[in-house]
């Protein structure tokens, strides 16, 4: 992550970092510890890639010195390329070492080979690892000293190029450092402190990415300064240099298409599924989103394929070279939270919080909802729903106007709320007779049920529109005051009670003011008496 302008890669390992981080602070489902072993295999991949291509940078800067006659000003460039493909293979080797750690104490992976999902969910080892036994301090100031290392190294050669450190606290991230319930953690506490096995070691295999990449860049860098020569090469091979062979659908992938042994001062076409994409240095830039798949094997993985070709003028004629390379795309898991997810209440706003972890920052959510409607929230993730009457809600979510995949779920009417009278605030016990001149304000109230209330208090209003309240003496109604709201005028009625009569309440009709204001009317049918002492 060099100073300076970044490139694509960079902002992509850069937003990988802060994904997998910011990941770690969720309770994570077995599902999503199984993408972190996905993705943890793409950055191992991708590693690998990475090693391939510094060793033949390396190779190529010595070849070239050697072409050109050893020059002088040139020779301890070689020195300076092998030294810096030392300490970055040692460094890579540490951290795998760490991995290897990991597994071995957490007992991870079975006799198949296969990753325990007990194991990839403890949250305790890592912490004893890295915190008690303090190799993640360690290892973040060997990732940090890295780069300070290989800006001495290139600035030994009037090189001027440096990078930022690697091993970050929470208060030297963006994403972090406003956030008062993590910008106080420091580097192992943010990373590996109550972090699942899974999580740290797709952490872990994205620091190798890194080292890997500034050592990339150190060595374009020492390249790019050798004095001028005409390259020849008698072996030619055609590669792409991925992030990751296994994305997410609805992010972006990127990568790079290169010819081995390529020079900057030579004109190179290239082409990525059929399209022209643009050669920086030889180098070919893909970037392109990906849509889902159509469907996912048990894995919820779909096998793509990207057909590039690159064409080079070789000795005047331009020599066509092909490549067809596999990737994967990986199945996003919607996560849905909410008090009523399980089912939505008939025409009242339920509130959801609709996200896909997998996407990271590159989230930008739209829904298209069949049987209701939608509403906007505050953040991208937030949307309330209002279902119809009866029968099913579909959510379809898209990210970046990528179809990602939907959630149903059953409509379930709104519960009819119990009638109870008071007075004043005290519920009246129908039990015990009551004196008459002790109900100073009678109430008719309709209460919600207890759950609907709780989750749905925008919609929970309801009140008693319409019954009446009768004076019976000898199973005799004497006298009678209608109902029309939760306060009953039921003064001059009680002056005419007497011991032994009774207060007959009839609720028919009971009215719910739903979160937009709307007065929706049903009929009920309760009756029950107080007897007056």
């Amino acid at each position: 992550m060099a100073g300076g302008k970044e490139t694509p890669r960079q902002r992509m390992i850069g937003m990988m970092y802060l994904v997998l981080t910011a990941l770690l602070a969720l309770q994570v489902s077995n599902q999503i510890l199984q993408k972190f072993v996905l993705i943890n295999d793409g950055l191992e991949r991708t590693s690998k890639n990475y090693v391939q291509k510094n060793l033949f940078s390396v190779n190529i800067i010595s070849t070239t010195v050697e072409q050109q006659g050893n020059n002088k000003v040139d020779i301890p460039k070689v020195e300076a390329a092998n030294e810096i493909r030392q300490r970055s293979s040692e460094l890579v080797s540490y951290l795998e070492e760490a991995k290897t750690r990991l597994i071995e104490e957490s007992n991870a992976i079975d006799d198949q080979g296969n990753f325990r999902t007990s194991a990839l969910k403890n949250v305790d080892i890592p912490g004893n690892i890295f915190n008690n036994n303090r190799l993640g301090y360690e290892m973040q100031e060997k990732l940090n000293n890295f780069p300070d290392e290989i800006t001495q190294i290139l600035g030994d050669l009037k090189i001027n190029k440096s990078f930022e450190k690697i091993a970050k606290d929470a208060n030297e991230i963006d994403l972090f450092k406003n956030d008062v319930d993590v910008n106080f953690k420091d580097y192992v506490n943010l990373n590996y402190v109550k972090s699942p096995i899974g999580a740290v070691l797709a952490i872990i295999s994205q620091h190798q990415n890194e080292v890997l990449n500034i050592e990339s860049e150190a060595l374009t860098e020492i390249t790019n300064s050798l004095g001028s020569f005409i390259f020849e090469a008698d072996k030619l091979k055609a590669r792409i240099a991925a992030n990751s062979n296994v994305v997410a659908a609805g992010t972006t992938f990127e990568a790079e298409m290169f010819l081995a042994s390529s020079s900057s001062s030579t004109e190179i076409n290239m082409t990525a599924g059929g399209r022209a994409i643009p050669v920086e240095e030889g180098f070919g830039k893909i970037n392109f989103p990906v849509p889902p798949a159509s469907s996912y094997d048990d894995r919820g993985l779909a096998a793509r394929s990207l057909k590039g070709e690159i064409r080079v003028p070789i000795g005047g004629v331009d020599s066509v070279f092909t490549i067809d390379y596999e990737y994967f795309v990986a199945q996003p898991v919607i996560k849905v939270s909410s008090e009523v997810v399980n089912q939505l209440y008939a025409e009242c706003a339920n509130d959801l919080v609709i996200e896909v972890p997998a996407l990271g920052n590159s989230y930008a959510p739209s829904f298209a909802v069949t049987g209701g409607q939608s509403i906007k929230g505050s953040k991208p993730s937030d949307v309330t729903i209002i279902p119809a009457a009866s029968g099913k809600v579909v959510i379809g979510v898209s990210s970046g106007g990528n179809k990602i995949g939907s959630v149903d779920y059953d409509i379930k009417p709104v519960p009819a709320p119990t009638i109870r009278p008071f007075n004043g605030n005290t519920q009246i016990d129908l039990q015990n007779p009551t004196t008459a001149n002790g109900l100073t304000n009678l109430q008719i109230r309709a209460i919600p049920e207890p759950t609907f209330g709780r989750t749905m208090t925008k919609d929970a209003n309801f009140e008693v529109t319409a019954g009446e309240v009768r004076l019976v003496r000898n199973d005799v109604p004497r006298e009678s005051v209608s109902i029309s709201g939760q306060n009953v005028a039921s003064r001059n009625l009680l002056a005419q009670a007497q011991s032994g009569d009774r207060l007959v309440i009839i609720a028919r009709e009971v009215t719910r003011t739903n979160f937009r204001g709307n007065k929706i009317k049903s009929t009920v049918n309760e009756v029950f008496s107080i007897p007056i002492k």
